[in-house]
Order: C-alpha cells, then sequence, then structure tokens
C-alpha cells in the first residue's frame, strides 16, 4: 500500500440493492456516497452524491441486471468525479457481511478459504450472506490487486459469555447446527458505544453503556468496558425487540401451533414472522412518524402498538441493567432511536428509581450531533448518538491494511 492510498469503499450488498461509500481515511472525509436499488428488476434506480467535488445528486433509471452490472455503474461514476476504483488512493474495499459466526471475531482481509466460510454460513443467514459473498466476488474481479476486507456484524457480539451466548437446547444438537446466539447490528453497537464513552469524557473501558440501535430492525446490547456482554438478536435478527416487520421474542411453541393448527408450512410461518408482524402486524404501518401520527388523531390499534413496541424495549433496558449491575449511559441510535423523541421519551419513563430520566427541552432538539438528553441531576445519562456503521467498517478495514 502507498503512502498516498488513505481512501476506503464500503460497499454493503443485498439481495436487490448495492449502498457504497467512498470515505478518505487521513480525515474521515465521505467523498462519495450512493446507492443502487432494485437490481435485476425492470428497471433499476442509481443515486449518487459526488460530495468531494460539492456536486449535485446524481440519479437515473435504466435496467441493471445484475450485481456485476451495479458495480461497474458504480465504478463509472466514481470514475466520472475523478474518484475511480483504478486510483493509486484507494486502499482497500471494505465489505459488510451479516453473519460471521464464532470464527470470524474481528475485521478480516478476505481469501477462496475466508469465502467459502461466509458460505458455509448461509442456512444460519439465508436472506444476507449470499448478497455480500456476491458482492465480493464482483468486487474482487474488478480490482483483483486491492485488498477487499470483510466487516462482520456478528463480531462485535463474539465476547458474549456462553452463559449469554447458549441456548438452553441439547448441546450435541445445538453445536451440529450451529445453534447459538450470535447478534448482529455490531458495527453499530461498537460505534455508538465508544462515541457514548467520548461524549462522557470517558475511555470505553471506564463505561458500562446500553446500546438501543432502534430502525426497521431494532436490537440492544450491554456493553461493558467496551466489551459486549450481550445483545437481543440471537441466531439470526428475528429474536429480541419489536420491529418494523419482525415479531422480536415470541414463545416457540407459536411455530408449532401454527403448524398444526392454521395448516401453516415453515415458510409462511417465517415470512409471517419476519415480514409480517412487528409494528406492520399490529397496525399496518412499520413507519413510526405515521405511526404517531394515527396516535395524534386517536388511532387505538396505533396506540397499542407503540405502548407493546416501548413495553419490549423498557423490558430489555431493565434486563440489561440487571446484567451490567452498573450502568453509566443509554444510548439511542439508527433511525428510530435518532429521531423518534416520544419513543426515547415513553421508553425511560417511570425507570426514575433506576437513575434515568429525560430532559423534555434537550429530548426535543434534533440534530446531526451526539448529545445528552438527561437532566444534569440523573445518574445515568442519556444520549442520541447518531450511528456512523460505513464510516466504522472504513476504519476497521484501514486499520487492518494499514497493519
Amino acid at each position: 500500500m502507498t503512502a498516498n492510498a488513505t481512501r476506503v469503499l464500503v460497499l454493503n450488498s443485498g439481495s436487490s440493492s448495492v449502498k457504497y461509500q467512498l470515505l478518505d481515511m487521513a480525515d474521515g472525509a465521505r467523498l462519495a456516497v450512493g446507492l443502487v436499488e432494485r437490481i435485476g428488476e425492470e428497471t433499476s434506480r442509481l443515486a449518487h452524491t459526488p460530495l468531494a467535488t460539492g456536486g449535485a445528486k446524481r440519479e437515473r433509471e435504466q435496467p441493471i441486471a445484475d450485481h456485476e452490472a451495479a458495480l461497474k455503474a458504480v465504478a463509472g461514476e466514481l470514475a466520472a468525479d475523478g474518484l475511480g476504483l483504478d486510483s493509486p488512493e484507494l486502499a482497500a474495499i471494505g465489505h459488510r457481511v451479516v453473519h460471521g459466526g464464532k470464527k470470524f471475531t474481528e475485521p478480516t482481509v478476505i481469501t477462496d478459504e475466508v469465502t467459502a466460510e461466509i458460505e458455509r454460513l448461509v442456512p444460519v443467514a439465508p436472506l444476507h450472506n449470499p448478497a455480500n459473498i456476491t458482492g465480493i466476488r464482483v468486487a474482487q474481479a474488478l480490482r483483483p490487486d486491492l485488498p477487499q476486507v470483510a466487516v462482520f456484524d456478528t463480531a462485535f457480539h463474539t465476547t458474549m459469555p456462553e452463559a449469554a451466548a447458549r441456548y438452553a437446547i441439547d448441546v450435541e444438537t445445538a453445536d451440529a447446527h450451529r445453534i447459538r446466539r450470535y447478534g448482529f447490528h455490531g458495527t453499530s453497537h461498537a460505534y455508538v458505544s465508544r462515541e457514548t464513552a467520548k461524549l462522557l469524557g470517558k475511555d470505553p473501558s471506564e463505561v458500562n453503556v446500553i446500546v438501543l440501535h432502534l430502525g426497521n430492525g431494532a436490537s440492544a446490547s450491554a456493553v461493558r468496558g467496551g466489551r459486549c456482554v450481550d445483545t437481543s438478536m440471537g441466531l439470526t435478527p428475528l429474536e429480541g425487540l419489536v420491529m418494523g416487520t419482525r415479531s422480536g421474542d415470541i414463545d416457540p411453541a407459536v411455530i408449532s401451533h401454527l403448524a398444526r393448527n392454521a395448516d401453516m408450512s415453515i415458510d409462511e410461518i417465517d415470512s409471517l414472522l419476519n415480514k409480517k408482524s412487528g409494528l406492520i402486524g399490529l397496525c399496518g404501518d412499520n413507519d413510526m412518524r405515521e405511526i404517531r401520527r394515527r396516535i395524534d388523531a386517536g388511532d387505538e390499534r396505533a396506540a397499542l402498538a407503540f405502548d407493546i413496541y416501548v413495553h419490549r424495549l423498557k423490558k430489555y433496558i431493565g434486563a440489561y441493567y440487571a446484567v451490567l449491575g452498573k450502568v453509566d449511559a443509554v444510548a439511542f441510535t439508527a433511525g428510530v432511536g435518532e429521531n423518534a423523541a416520544p419513543v426515547r421519551e415513553a421508553a425511560v419513563a417511570g425507570l426514575e428509581e433506576l437513575g434515568l430520566a429525560v430532559d423534555a427541552d434537550l429530548n426535543a432538539v434534533r440534530g446531526d450531533e451526539a448529545r445528552l438528553i438527561s437532566p444534569e441531576y440523573a445518574r445515568v445519562a442519556v444520549a442520541v448518538v447518531p450511528t456512523d456503521e460505513e464510516l466504522e467498517i472504513a476504519t476497521q478495514t484501514y486499520a487492518l491494511v494499514s497493519a
């Protein structure tokens, strides 16, 4: 790697989309951001913003047949801004990989063996890992000489003790089929827990944080001294909090009950719990802004969905308070966590005896900066910390290839 190679391209390849950012790790500046969506459909969409030149967002709709065509289109957009993939300033490409199992505990330079192991994990991440692998292979074909790094969503949670990671089922069966709690959103939890410590003026090793990543997918984590000791998602991203379309925690017997009494197949039940449950199953909407609008208009179904969402959230705050023993901060992040003041207020309401409180005026403030929303007298800080998963992936990627 040359001395002036300080740029990292971050790729997040989904089943029908590619999100990307180009960052300069010399100062953390974003040079370009973009999204290709509806890949393989009749009309795909590419949106690209060249931040380095201050140019306007460019959008176009056209057929994009597959991920290879998508990444070639991305490369073309970057080249048009003088930021092409052939630039000697490009140090590496960092890939978000959702599931790394037990083996991958840190960012890893991608080899054939690494890709094969990611493939072996497809049964526990069938919606995500195949798309991640496709993105990796296409990027390798475009720049075979460039280091490609996998940053795993599950890696941050591999520090969980066995007591938190194990399910109480037959050990031989669990081990044979890799059944354990892995957790997800790890790059977000890592970044936010570290930024929360910085907000408090402390080293991460000195701080215990409950991180609440609340987006369409939602997860909580208990972080002691910079290390995850528990998290709400499990073998898959279905476990835990109520989410936009996912049920979160549910009695496992519901599955056999529906199979026996509703004549539903495993695939139908899987679709129900992952795509037709959560907020959308409760009230028909998974956008918290619309749910709040409906509540203000007197919609009882929306109000109940909100109450169920908050009830589960509050249970996890209390549970992780017990796990940690001492809590320095509760940090809200991601789309709902950063923008939905009523969710933050309701989640903390009634927890004053635990040292938690929200200042109404501070909570109402909107902004892009990390900030405290708790009153000065509160024993536990309550914070809003915007997540930056792309920066975290780029930081980990660059640190690895620089070393």
